[in-house]
C-alpha cells in the first residue's frame, strides 16, 4: 500500500520522536533543527511570533531555523522532512526491522 504524503510525513515524524537516546539513529543538533524547521513549516506555516529575547538561545535558534524556510509550502516542507529522514536512515548499518519498514514505507 502506497502512503500519501501526509501519511509519510506523520510516520516520519513519529519515528523521529520515538527513537531511544542510545539507538543507532542519532541526529546532530543541527540536523534536529532541520527536522524542527520543516515540521513547524509543514504544521504551522510561516513563523508568526516575534523573535525570542537575547538570552533565550534555544528559542532564538528554533525561531531562526523556522524563519529560514519562510514561504515554503506545506507539501515542500513535508517532502523535505521525509527526505531528510531517509538520508539519515539509509547509511545506518545496524537497522532494526522497524527502521527497515519505515524506509520501505517512505520510499513507496
Amino acid at each position: 500500500m502506497t502512503l500519501t504524503l501526509d501519511q509519510k510525513f506523520e510516520k516520519a515524524y513519529k519515528f523521529v520522536q520515538n527513537q531511544p537516546k542510545e539507538g543507532p539513529f542519532q541526529p546532530t543538533q543541527d540536523r534536529k533543527l532541520e527536522y524542527y524547521k520543516y515540521y513547524k513549516q509543514a504544521t504551522e506555516g510561516d513563523v508568526s511570533s516575534s523573535r525570542p529575547g537575547m538570552f533565550d538561545f534555544v528559542g532564538k535558534a528554533k525561531w531562526d531555523a523556522h524563519n529560514s524556510v519562510k514561504g515554503l509550502s506545506k507539501e515542500e516542507a513535508m517532502q523535505t522532512y521525509v527526505r531528510l529522514l531517509l538520508e539519515d536512515l539509509e547509511p545506518i548499518t545496524d537497522k532494526s526491522e522497524e527502521m527497515e519498514q519505515v524506509i520501505r514505507d517512505l520510499k513507496a
